[in-house]
């Protein structure tokens, strides 16, 4: 018999119903509250899912007795609070992205962590969980490039200033963390710092080129990078786009190259004749297997094989996939960017 385990979500909003719709993929969970500052939104998730219990006040989901695992999906500067009392109450936590608005914030979480002794934490990157981005990953880990000269991403997006003016974190340093950096791009940014194996500098800079009095934060960033590995590359990113949804994750190597925009293969190109068509059909052949009907086109499949991932490694003891110090690292390198636009110097990465 496969282990009971309760679920709390800390989070009514726009991503909850992703969550709700992949545990409902799982054999033996069940959610037992719905938290939200706003009690209403809290209400209208429990009563969709028949969530028994609601709250607006974490810490008393934190503290609940019919609690294993607890979801945060809130917005970016309360991820290490609402983390932190969680671990504190002894509950399993998988925080959604981005891990925390702060270094600060980070050091808690991971802190908290190491206190509380054999729970699982992990934040929800789950792009790394989309096939195609997983194939990339196998095909640098076996060295089929060759040297790895430039590794980079770019990530074109709109976001109105009536998007930032919906909500009072939307846009800011305090609550926000940043903005288009560390929401709409993190998740591109973590597909290349993943499949590339960290990041160990960087000289980066932002600007507020069309959003005006809308945002005290950045809408159009650069980064130079210096991977771990030895490669170079970039990370471009804007909300100021016309194009909509677009990301593009390309390394270039001594015996070949691939791009990918939209998660599907925009070019491959070896020189190794037989290594070509085995990658042409590789990517064919990538597939997601589990999907749902929630949330937005541009979160992917990912979420139902994290949380799948998520739960497994609770009920067998292990770390999951995306570890806490994998996710921080992520979140490490936009926070580097913004650190070195101000500075105007290279940032070395932990």
């Amino acid at each position: 018999m496969t282990e009971r385990l309760r679920c709390g979500i800390v989070g009514c909003g726009t991503i909850a119903p992703t969550h709700m719709e992949s545990l409902k993929l799982q054999e033996n969970v069940e959610v037992t509250w719905a938290c939200d500052l706003v009690e209403e939104k809290a209400k209208k998730l429990a009563e969709r899912y028949g969530i028994p219990h609601v709250t607006t006040d974490f810490h008393e989901l934190a503290g609940a007795k019919d609690v294993d695992v607890v979801h945060v999906c809130t917005d970016h500067a309360s991820h290490s609070p609402i983390t932190v009392a969680a671990l504190e109450g002894g509950k399993h936590v998988l925080c959604e992205k981005a891990f925390a608005a702060s270094t600060e914030g980070l050091d808690a979480m991971i802190e908290a962590h190491g206190r509380a002794g054999g729970l699982a934490l992990g934040s929800v990157f789950q792009h790394r969980f989309d096939a195609p981005y997983r194939y990339l990953k196998e095909l640098v880990d076996e060295g089929v490039f060759g040297t790895i000269l430039t590794a980079c991403v770019q990530v074109h997006c709109r976001r109105t200033n009536d998007y930032y003016a919906a909500d009072a974190w939307r846009g800011t340093w305090a609550q926000e963390g940043g903005s288009v950096l560390i929401n709409q791009a993190i998740h591109f940014i973590d597909s290349l710092v993943w499949v590339m194996g960290g990041v160990e500098s960087l000289a980066g800079a932002w600007k507020n080129l069309t959003h005006g009095d809308g945002i005290e934060t950045e809408d159009t960033a650069t980064a130079a990078l210096r991977f771990r590995s030895g490669a170079l590359g970039t990370l471009e990113a804007t909300s100021s786009s016309n194009i909509g949804w677009e990301a593009t994750l390309s390394i270039h190597g001594s015996e070949g190259a691939v791009d990918l925009r939209r998660g599907k293969p925009l070019k491959i190109k070896f020189e190794d004749a037989s290594l070509q068509a085995r990658l042409e059909e590789g990517f064919a052949t990538c597939e997601d297997t589990q999907k749902i009907e929630a949330g937005k086109s541009y979160y992917g499949a990912g979420h139902p094989s994290q949380i799948a991932d998520f739960i497994a490694a609770v009920r067998e003891g292990r770390e999951p996939f995306v570890t806490a110090e994998s996710a921080r690292h992520t979140v490490d390198v936009v926070l580097a960017v913004y650190e070195s636009s101000k500075s105007g110097r290279w940032v070395d990465i932990a």
